[in-house]
């Protein structure tokens, strides 16, 4: 009787440790991630970048040189934050799978 309870002393304490690391795991990947998005909000999300399509939502007619610009800025700042999307991206994979 006594090997069963310390055995299952044993398990508990084995199962608390292993949640208070996956917890830990998990706040790390989040408090990484907090710290990596702002800078790319900014950087790739920020409103100056999307001027163009609000002025195309809102009717503003843009004339083929206009376009052609927002394209190309579109097209640099896609090729520019992608690398950090696509980490951002993994990230969040990771969380998810921590908190699994």
């Amino acid at each position: 009787m006594r090997i069963v309870a310390l055995s299952l002393l044993l398990l508990l304490n084995l199962t608390l440790a292993g949640c208070q690391s996956k917890a830990a795991k998990v706040k790390k990947l989040v408090d990484q991630y907090n710290a990596e998005y702002p800078p790319y909000a900014k950087a790739c999300l920020d409103e100056d970048m999307t001027s163009g399509a609000s002025r195309m939502l809102t009717g503003e007619k843009l004339t083929p040189e206009q376009i052609a610009a927002l394209e190309a800025k579109k097209k640099e700042r896609d090729a520019r934050c992608k690398p950090e999307a696509d980490r951002l991206a993994q990230l969040q994979k990771e969380i998810l799978a921590a908190q699994q």
